[in-house]
């Protein structure tokens, strides 16, 4: 749905998941980085995946790695997907969540297998 097709019942529904933010509370969501945000944000959602389908990530008809990939050569994206497996490994003691950037690097690391696998076959 485009933002030209919401139904003022849509604007309703929005408004009532994502309250206006109270401006004592601006300087504290100012710090925050977008991935911080977008966690606080759809925190309360059911079904949040932040590791196989980050929100963020899947907001129109087709989720952002798709896109990426058909961007790029299959070398190029090969790259890509090391690259983050890298990015997040690198920085999982450093961020907070440890966990979570660990099963992202695994999540990379599956996609890189399956397209070396399929690639090799």
């Amino acid at each position: 749905m485009s933002i030209n097709e919401a139904t003022p019942q849509d604007w309703d529904r929005l408004r009532k998941q994502h309250p206006a933010i109270d401006e004592s509370l601006m300087s504290v969501y100012v710090e925050m980085t977008q991935e911080e945000l977008d966690d606080y944000i759809f925190a309360e959602e059911e079904d949040v995946d932040v590791v196989n389908k980050p929100r963020h990530y899947n907001t129109g008809n087709i989720e952002c790695i798709e896109a990426i990939e058909e961007s790029m050569s299959s070398v190029a994206f090969k790259g890509y997907l090391k690259g983050n497996c890298m990015k997040y490994l690198w920085r999982y003691d450093y961020k907070g969540k440890q966990v979570e950037d660990l099963e992202k690097a695994g999540w990379y690391l599956r996609r890189l297998t399956a397209m070396v696998t399929e690639e090799n076959s």
